[in-house]
């Protein structure tokens, strides 16, 4: 690490750019090592008297002119060039450079660089100026000309083909973008085309560009894209507006796809799939994310966000709109808990640490440490709210007038709230805080019952955040059902508007003490502090109609009671297993949702709780008593157990759709209890006869935790040792499912084989990220999982900075476990603080963690 920090950007300090881009025209003559780029700006200034800087990084400079005069005495320096007011004409002008770069050793997969003899890029957010001099901030918006010149038989860019020929091809966007959603990709490629036809008549051609060989597993892909473009003209009225949509997948990509203006690149993984190689949860992440990345064309691309602080405006609506397109595909209750699942796992454990930051923040020092799940999940969360608060007719009018006042802007969370507040007449300035203001939420609740009258009163407090001590109450909409103890629902889904720090609700009329059910459907992302009356949660998991709710209640007293199977040694609750037990049985049920309720807490989830209340989490007792919950719940379903895995199985062709991925999961769920009674002799079984992905992975993973499956483990890999996805899976599947003790073992055996490529994101994460997420492996009172690690990270951070700063968030949790592990994972830290040379990226990551042991 550096002696001295990089001063940070802060929102305070925006001013816009002097200058407006009214054209770019780019020529790139590629070569692996000696590409050159030659653009032409043509510029205007806005404001008298302003130098020109232009942002560059790792460029050879070759030229620079100024309506056609050379300017031979300008040399960049670290971050880019500037050319002096004095040398600028007071009207438009061009200014023509050409710059060399090396694709070919960009290990940073940032900017142009090669992945597997593909040419292509990743420019969010500032990997533009990798390229070319350019002003790289998002609120220069300008239409581009692209001419790509080279031997490749694909030559692909953003908007629409203008024209070819031998080793040439041009491109136009006629759409004003900033530089960050510039794309460019040449390789040897071929398409899974179709098309589809906008309500407006236009039939579009639609591509998705693989490697030879690949093509035969986009068909998932492309039906999604197709549903999720009739879906966003059908929900939000938005039509595709280029004559073309392309989509490129790449093995070698930092994240998992990039909504590019016309021309997505994607990581090879959210794009292809088969029955025998991919799993439901790859198919439900590539329908998601194709969504995802589609839905960008007008939240994030026809509209941008002005400067980085906005970041969520842009990631946080499109989440909530992929999550709406999710949950209308398939089941709705289901989506919504696994979002929620989501959000608890990833931010609140961001919001209780070191790396907490508000949805907007007001500093940064490295943008892409900010692609975080505050912006992402959080920044979802704060539009669902919204939503409700306005209901339906309110938020589709509000983006109604979003998408015609602000369409070709970049825009601001000021703008944002403003459209709702014409929309609705609402006044939102408290509601604004939730953007402001770090930290999650803590609502606590006491109820009273006098003479007919039930009423509840709820207390708000948002414990401190790095940088922001003191929180004021926020605008918090609290969905609520109440049930008569009979089960019937006395009062239906009712929105209550908290706004102050302490606030009663009274209902009255009543003939009998409720039972109430709070924050149905998870209506704000807080944590509710209530210690409910014994049998409550049990009565709710048995009669709550909100399914989300329910699933809550079988999750709060599955916590309940491996929380006093942690610090008391107690023994697994009857109440519990009888109310699994009847949720398994009732087949009127979502089989996904009866699946959903088998799964225990994770165990880093019951660390994250356990904390908050004062003790300090043991992961070794934490997995030895999720293990003993489970065999309990498996020893009580196993009269029903091998009848349902039989029932659940389906012979019939593979469906990748919501229900029959349901069955499977219920069933693996169920095989996976099956297991802790009989050893994997029914997981031997299925394994052998599984025929497609889920099954195959699922009875390994079974067999793994039984201490099994050397020999399908290597049956597994020769089998698919030429498919590059799934081997990632054989790595995976191995450390996650590795006992504790031998957790630092297995995965440096791993990092040894032949297959490991540790430049690659996808087969990196495979082994380390599954580590991290091996709770009391990676925790294990050695240290042995934090050194091996921090040792990776070093190694890694030399040719890929950005995957390392976000996988150094594995250490984020660090200073909530007994001192002795404290010590070891401090020292890894440090010795990856003290790297000669570390990136400003991992740099900045490692900093802030370490921080929250000053505290």
């Amino acid at each position: 690490m550096t002696d001295t920090a990089p001063e940070p950007t802060l929102l305070a300090d925006y001013a816009p750019f002097p200058f407006t881009v009214e054209q770019v025209a780019l020529t790139f003559r590629l070569h692996p090592q000696h590409t050159r780029v030659l653009s032409r700006l043509s510029l205007k200034p806005t404001t008298e008297g302003q130098p020109l800087h232009l942002h560059g990084e790792n460029l050879t400079l070759i030229s620079l002119s100024l309506n056609g005069a050379p300017l031979p005495d300008i040399a960049p320096d670290a971050e880019g060039l500037t050319i002096p007011a004095a040398l600028l004409p007071a009207t438009a002008f061009t200014l023509e450079a050409e710059v060399e770069i090396a694709p070919e050793t960009n290990t940073a997969l940032e900017g142009l660089y090669m992945s597997g003899g593909i040419y292509c890029t990743q420019c969010e957010a500032e990997g533009f100026r990798k390229i070319t001099f350019y002003p790289d901030r998002p609120d220069v918006m300008a239409p581009f000309r692209v001419r790509i010149e080279s031997d490749m038989p694909v030559l692909l860019s953003n908007g629409n083909p203008a024209a070819s020929g031998p080793g040439w091809a041009e491109w136009v966007d006629p759409w004003p973008k900033p530089a960050y959603l510039f794309a460019l990709v040449a390789g040897d490629l071929v398409a899974h085309s179709a098309s589809f036809t906008t309500r407006s008549g236009r039939a579009t051609p639609l591509n998705i560009w693989v490697r030879p060989g690949d093509e035969d597993r986009c068909a998932f892909a492309m039906d999604a894209l197709q549903r999720s473009m009739a879906w966003d003209e059908q929900v939000y009225g938005r039509e595709y507006d280029l004559e073309v949509f392309n989509i490129v997948a790449v093995d070698d990509f930092n994240m998992g796809a990039m909504e590019n203006k016309g021309l997505n690149i994607f990581n090879s993984k959210l794009v292809l799939a088969s029955a025998d190689t991919a799993t439901d949860t790859d198919y439900e992440r590539i329908e998601r994310v194709i969504a995802h990345e589609y839905f960008h064309n007008w939240t994030g691309n026809r509209i941008t966000c002005r400067d980085w602080f906005q970041l969520c405006l842009k990631e946080g609506l499109t989440v909530f709109r992929d999550q709406q397109f999710m949950s209308d595909m398939r089941s709705a209750p289901v989506k919504r808990i696994e979002d929620v699942l989501t959000l608890r796992a990833r931010q609140f454990r961001e919001d209780m640490g070191p790396l907490a930051h508000p949805v907007r923040p007001d500093a940064y020092v490295e943008i892409n440490n900010f692609y975080t799940a505050t912006i992402y999940e959080k920044g979802a969360e704060v539009i669902g709210m919204l939503k409700r608060l306005v209901g339906d007719a309110g938020y589709k009018a509000a983006l109604d007038l979003y998408f015609d006042r602000h369409d070709g802007d970049a825009a601001t969370i000021e703008d944002w709230l403003k459209v709702f507040e014409d929309a609705t007449g609402r006044d939102l300035a408290q509601f604004k805080r939730w953007y402001t203001d770090a930290g999650t939420p803590r609502l606590a609740v006491e109820d009273d019952w006098q003479d007919g009258t039930y009423t509840l009163t709820f207390r708000q407090e948002t414990p401190p955040t790095p940088g922001q001590p003191d929180k004021p109450p926020r605008v918090i909409p609290i969905a609520l059902g109440l049930l008569a103890p009979n089960g019937d629902e006395v009062l239906p889904t009712t929105v209550l508007e908290m706004t102050e720090g302490q606030q009663s609700f009274r209902f009255e009329g009543l003939s009998a003490r409720p039972v109430p059910s709070i924050l149905r459907g998870f209506s704000a992302p807080v944590v509710l502090d209530r210690t409910a009356p014994p049998g409550e949660r049990a009565f709710l998991l048995a009669h709550d109609t909100d399914p989300v709710n329910r699933w809550e209640a079988g999750r709060g007293l599955a916590k309940e009671v491996l929380a006093r199977m942690v610090t008391e040694g107690a023994e697994p609750a009857a109440d519990l297993l009888a109310g699994l037990e009847a949720v398994v049985r009732d087949e009127c049920l979502d089989p996904a949702f009866r699946a959903l309720c088998l799964r225990m807490p994770a165990e880093d989830d019951m660390a994250q709780t356990l904390h908050a209340s004062g003790v300090v989490p043991d992961p070794d007792a934490i997995h030895a008593a999720r293990k003993r919950l489970q065999l309990a719940l498996a020893q009580r379903l196993a009269p029903v157990l091998p009848g349902m895995i039989a029932s659940l199985a389906n012979n019939g062709p593979f469906d990748p759709g919501a229900a029959a991925a349901g069955q499977r999961a219920l069933r693996l769920a169920c095989l996976g209890l099956l297991t802790r009674l009989d050893g994997g002799e029914a997981a031997t079984r299925a394994h052998a006869q599984a025929g497609n992905m889920t099954d195959s992975l699922g009875a390994l993973s079974c067999l793994l935790d039984a201490g099994r499956g050397a020999a399908e483990l290597t049956a597994f890999h020769q089998r698919w040792q030429g498919n590059r996805l799934v081997i990632d899976k054989w790595f995976m599947v191995q450390v996650l499912h590795a006992a504790p003790d031998r957790l630092a073992e297995v995965a440096t055996t791993l990092t040894r084989h032949p297959d490991f490529d540790w430049k690659n994101p996808n087969r990196f994460r495979s082994v380390m990220g599954a580590l991290a997420e091996n709770h009391a492996g990676f925790h294990h009172p050695s240290g042995a999982g934090y050194r091996l690690l921090a040792d990776w990270l070093i190694k890694l951070d030399a040719v890929n900075p950005q995957t390392t700063a976000r996988m150094s968030t594995a250490f984020e949790t660090w200073t909530r476990y007994d001192t002795d592990r404290q010590a070891q994972a401090q020292g890894a830290l440090q010795s990856i603080a003290a790297r000669p040379g570390l990136s400003r990226d991992t740099g900045e990551m490692v900093g802030r963690i370490l921080k929250a042991g000053d505290a």
